[in-house]
């Protein structure tokens, strides 16, 4: 747990009995919120509990219709965002808002480029611009080209070119929304040695996440909303993760984050739902083995680029194997696409909800109604009454919340997209059950739904493939776990297996 400074200076940024509501449904209600200099302040709740509503107050996207907020003891009122950075408050998202067809430089300086000539106006001072550029990045230890395109560079890298554009509109308050969902263990450590730092110098940070490990890594204090109301606010050494989790959610939970679930019994001479042998792809991932039964929760495990999302691909139909074979229920088959797999039985939930997922024109009960309509194809077209008859009942069983089936799905939070996406695929009644990264970016309370739902499942009867970057998770809640490393599969572990073995195994020489 990181060093936390004394509590004792006056807050930099304050709110008090901050009131949203849109078309008369409250979406914060009597929030507060005190950011002090020299503080990482970590922003905690489940998905809908208010923090994206708030940060948009906070930056000027969204109007509070009551309360105040003080920045350097002065009220004030951002109407937008531009107004808000003027003040001294900036935000780094999760997707970075930056423009990648511009250069390094460009963009930390993007509409405020210094100038020379008479009296700084005549042409933008690129030598300044490019030497400014360099001398922020520093300050973040980051030594890069900054002639260079932006889209040439990591999303680490284009998180660390946001935060330095900050430090050159002479930010007070940076808001982190985010920021570490698309970064591996080694860029998020070199981000908190940033924000530490940055912390040294007297910076005050919000930081949005929904890992609990990287809350008491980094952050020294904690505000909680729940249902858009104010929870409260802990120093982070006084509020233990259980304690966390319940203020998140209101209530004690039914099953610890930690350790393993009970899983349902399997019979292990049942036939396998799903079996390839020496499935792969050149250039994608070498042959693997891999069978799934009846009711069985199966792992994959692996790092970033281990292969574990291409072979979910090959599985469903989404690319094509050159070598192996593939069975469903003993009997051998070919998927020519998708639609092959579905008819099969196998469903498929991406790990790219935003773009691979969920079509956010469309409402939810559309989007849950998709691929039962594919199913049943054109000439087979579920009604509206029949749509909403599916939507409401998913809605009811998977607990997600929304104010109408009728809701587009991009304004849901990013938890009930992804249930919502499960809702999708479990329509079809599948035998097989695909889930590629399903937790990634939702809070802690919804991880635990989404696994007891997963869990619940097998109980029916379901086969259910199961890939995380988490760990914990993997190792929870599956009967065995397939490691891979490098796009190979590398071996598998009982159920029961920790984190250590699986990294244990994925270190292991070859």
């Amino acid at each position: 747990m990181t060093e936390a400074p004394a509590f004792s200076q006056a807050p930099v940024l304050s709110l008090t009995g901050i009131h949203k509501q849109f078309n008369g449904v409250p979406a914060l209600r009597d929030v507060a919120l005190a950011l002090r200099p020299g503080e990482i302040h970590a922003l905690m709740g489940q998905n809908g509990a208010g923090k994206s509503t708030l940060i948009k107050v906070l930056t000027g996207v969204y109007t509070a219709d009551s309360g105040e907020m003080r920045l350097a003891g002065r009220a004030i009122r951002p109407a937008s965002p531009l107004e808000a950075q003027r003040l001294g408050i900036s935000t780094v998202y999760q997707e970075v808002n930056l423009c990648p067809n511009l250069s390094v430089a460009e963009n930390i300086f993007s509409g405020r480029y210094p100038r020379c000539g008479p009296a700084q106006g005549f042409r933008i001072d690129w030598a300044k611009a490019r030497r400014d550029a360099r001398a922020l990045l520093a300050r973040l230890e980051v030594d890069i080209d900054v002639t260079q395109l932006l889209s040439s560079y990591s999303v680490a890298v284009q998180q660390m070119v946001a935060i330095a554009r900050a430090l050159g509109l002479s930010s007070t308050v940076l808001i982190l929304d985010e920021p570490t969902s698309s970064l591996d263990d080694d860029e998020v450590k070199s981000l908190f040695a940033v924000l530490r730092r940055l912390r040294g110098e007297g910076l005050a940070i919000l930081f949005v996440t929904h890992f609990l490990n990287q809350v008491y890594a980094v952050s020294d204090r904690i505000t909680v909303l729940r249902n858009g109301g104010w929870v409260g606010e802990w120093a982070a050494a006084d509020l233990p993760p259980q304690a966390l989790i319940s203020a998140m959610v209101g209530r004690e939970l039914a099953a610890q984050a930690t350790g393993h679930a009970q899983l349902p019994v399997i019979d292990e001479a049942a036939r396998p739902v799903l079996e390839a042998q020496a499935i792969g792809q050149a250039g994608q991932l070498q042959p693997v083995d891999l069978r799934v039964r009846p009711g069985e929760v199966v792992g994959l495990a692996g790092l970033l680029g281990s292969g574990r999302t291409e072979l979910a691909r090959l599985l469903f139909g989404l690319a094509a194997p050159d070598c192996g074979s593939l069975s469903v229920d003993g009997v051998a088959v070919t998927f020519a696409n998708p639609a092959d797999a579905v008819r099969h039985g196998l469903a498929l939930c991406p790990e790219e909800r935003k773009t691979d997922g969920i079509v956010a024109e469309l409402s939810l009960r559309e989007n849950i109604a998709l691929a039962l309509q594919a199913r049943r194809g054109v000439r087979n077209t579920l009604s509206r009454a029949e749509q909403t008859a599916l939507a409401e009942r998913f809605v009811k069983a998977l607990g997600i919340k929304t104010a109408s089936v009728d809701t587009p799905i991009g304004l849901l939070s990013g938890g009930n997209q992804q249930k919502a996406l499960l809702a999708r695929w479990l329509a079809t009644e599948p035998r097989l059950l695909i889930l590629d990264e399903p937790t990634r970016g939702i809070d802690v309370a919804a991880k635990q739904e989404i696994m007891d739902e997963i869990l619940r499942l097998a109980r029916g009867g379901m086969a259910v493939l199961f890939i995380s970057s988490e760990m914990n998770e993997v190792v929870r809640i599956s009967h065995r776990i397939a490691v891979l490393r490098e796009r190979r599969k590398v071996g598998e572990l009982p159920a029961g297996s920790d984190e250590d073995a699986v990294y244990e195994l994925i270190a292991a020489e070859s």
